[in-house]
């Protein structure tokens, strides 16, 4: 089959460190199973961002309304709010996936062992996207970035990096 004469040659997709985050979590609130699959939702009880362009912290009551599937993969549905060092508000949402396999489960399922499991055994990645209207991170308006995300005591972990 011949490719399609619209496709074009464009340039690699390059990333660059925008920040790490952790958020620390209160007791997951199981919704339970539904129509779509089984609902958690893990708050936000606060935490911190750091990288070179902004820092500051994260404000409690944002969370992830997960979703588990059948197989055990989670998809994210996550929103918070990010206060930089200089007071600006930042609304941060992402989605992604938590991709576990079955031997990892019953570990990652505990958390008070959780962080304990090597990143390496699982996939999970992030999209974040930002909103705010305050002038000096305007630019985080028009940017998209990805996420590894990690499990850390007490709470959730993530490497964030702008799509360039």
């Amino acid at each position: 089959m011949t490719a399609d004469p619209r496709v074009k040659d464009v340039a690699e997709i390059r990333t660059a460190h925008l920040f790490d985050m952790v958020v620390d979590l209160n007791c997951r609130l199981p919704i339970g199973s539904g129509p779509f699959g089984r609902r958690v939702l893990f708050g936000a009880a606060g935490g911190t961002f750091h990288g070179s362009r902004l820092h500051g912290d994260v404000l409690p009551g944002g969370g992830d309304w997960a979703l588990f599937d059948s197989d055990g993969t989670m998809t994210l549905d996550v929103r918070l709010t990010l206060r930089t060092h200089d007071g600006a508000l930042l609304h941060m949402t992402y989605g992604g996936r938590w991709v576990t396999p079955s031997e990892a489960r019953d570990a990652l399922a505990d958390p008070d062992e959780w962080y304990r499991i090597d990143p390496a055994d699982y996939y999970f990645r992030t999209n974040p996207l930002f909103e705010t209207g305050a002038e000096p991170y305007a630019w985080l308006n028009g940017t998209v970035c990805v996420g590894s995300g990690y499990l850390v005591e007490g709470g959730i972990a993530y490497r964030v990096s702008q799509v360039l």
